[in-house]
């Protein structure tokens, strides 16, 4: 498989914007370093909701090709990053909580499935 430069450029330009847009929005509604992070689960829902909007939208209206890779690869993939996730459910069980380790566990795949469901119905109604 090969992967054009401008096609890197515009993964890696939106993957630090979604990143950083993430780190924003921790700055803005922090949460309590051991309680349940609600805003982590707000990123992660909302931005598989974003990531089915966005799909619909580049199936229907194919535009520039580089505008998925920036968009849902990118900003998206940047913004609800994984690896945020996991690293959350770690600490929360090694600081010996694990009910809210555990929560975070199930609801946050749950929840960002069930928002990309929703953000696909929405946009396959609307679009």
């Amino acid at each position: 498989m090969k992967i054009s430069r401008s096609e890197l450029a515009a993964v890696a330009c939106g993957g630090a914007l979604g990143a950083l847009a993430r780190h924003l929005v921790h700055l803005a509604f922090p949460n309590p370093p051991h309680g349940f992070q609600w805003t982590l689960l707000w990123v992660s829902v909302s931005g598989c909701f974003l990531i089915g909007l966005v799909t619909v939208w580049n199936e229907r209206h194919p535009g520039h090709p580089l505008v998925g890779p920036f968009v849902s690869t990118g900003f998206l993939g940047g913004f609800t990053t994984f690896s945020s996730y996991a690293v959350n459910v770690e600490q929360r069980f090694h600081y010996g909580q694990p009910g809210v380790a555990t929560a975070h566990l199930i609801l946050t795949p749950a929840l960002a499935m069930l928002a990309v469901f929703a953000g696909t119905a929405l946009a396959r109604r609307t679009m």
